[in-house]
């Protein structure tokens, strides 16, 4: 409906594919091909080094379940790794203090080299991609969230301090020890909250998928590729799968994009090189649609489960520390 891309007339031949090779070689760790290979980690404690986030997850669960297989003294290990994450979380939260310094260099990067009279047909796709994933968050989760007794916009104003931080990183991971403690606060349970967002920061990408989707189709308007209604459900469905085990690392979505178009060779690889330059731009809706999709699916499944504690999740969404509050927000007996 809204088609960013039309009118550009790009000669996919004319496009330097250099540009996006540095993304490209790291396309087959995101690939179906590799989805598999790729959540195996060389060695076990190499995944903690790589900005894959899958493999973590892989080596988290197989230690997690021989903890639980040896009793006692998987109790003693867990006690001490519970410790070493509270100063390894500090150590992220100073880090990321600094980074909207660095996020704001190369936005201004991109600016100076491509200038603003060349975005009017990107500036109408990054306008797009920012007003469809609001409708997402408003629409979808937000219904989603109304089945489960809780409202979308009470719970972005309470982690509106964590989205700040996610803005302005570009990236979900930064916010990450604060979106654990945020929901244990809001009346999770530690088991569910320890399940959901970890396995949450690699499966539920909403804002990625939305991304991929709507870049794909730019890139193929701009080269005056038309898709047949079979190509797009193909892309669509490609892009769900594919995304999945994604590094949460910002500039990901870019980097899973060319492991999508790779798959689906109606649209051009080298037609990535169009977006580069406003990435970066789309890099922080991704990340706040993702950051807000995994707190709103932690609330679910605790609510699934008969394990969200309702009163505290009402204090908590209403700002209260204290047992006031709002008649809207009274637990239903």
């Amino acid at each position: 409906m809204v088609r960013p891309g039309e009118g550009l007339n790009i000669d996919p031949a004319s496009l330097d594919a250099g540009k996006v090779a540095d993304y490209a070689a790291k396309a087959h760790e995101t690939s179906l091909t590799g989805f598999v290979a790729a959540m195996i980690p060389d060695t076990f404690l190499s995944a903690l080094a790589q900005e894959n986030i899958l493999q973590v997850l892989v080596v988290a669960i197989l230690f997690g379940i021989a903890l639980a297989a040896i009793g006692e003294r998987g109790e003693r290990v867990l006690a001490l790794l519970e410790d070493l994450s509270l100063a390894m979380f500090k150590v992220v939260a100073i880090v990321m203090k600094a980074a909207p310094v660095g996020a704001f260099g190369a936005m201004a990067f991109t600016i100076g080299k491509y200038g603003v009279e060349s975005l009017s047909n990107l500036a109408v796709l990054v306008a797009t991609f920012y007003l469809t994933s609001l409708l997402f968050v408003l629409v979808v989760l937000g219904s989603v969230a109304r089945l489960c007794g809780f409202s979308i916009l009470r719970l972005i104003a309470y982690l509106k301090g964590e989205l700040l931080l996610v803005l302005g990183t570009s990236s979900s991971e930064s916010a990450l020890p604060a979106l654990i403690e945020k929901m244990e606060r809001a009346g999770c349970p530690k088991a569910v909250v320890g399940l959901v967002v970890p396995t949450g920061y690699s499966f539920n990408l909403d804002g990625t998928n939305i991304y991929m989707t709507l870049a794909a189709l730019f890139i193929a308007q701009a080269c005056n590729v038309e898709l047949t209604l079979g190509q797009q459900a193909l892309l669509l469905a490609v892009a769900m799968l594919s995304s999945k085990g994604a590094a949460g690392v910002t500039g990901a979505g870019f980097i899973t994009l060319a492991a999508t178009l790779s798959i689906v060779p109606a649209v051009p690889v080298a037609g990535m090189a169009l977006i580069l330059g406003v990435d970066r731009f789309m890099s922080e809706c991704r990340a706040l649609t993702n950051f807000v999709g995994n707190a709103v699916a932690t609330l679910v499944v605790a609510r699934w489960e008969g394990e969200l504690d309702e009163a505290k999740l009402a204090r908590a969404l209403a700002g209260t520390a204290d047992d006031s509050l709002p008649a809207d927000l009274v637990p239903a007996e």
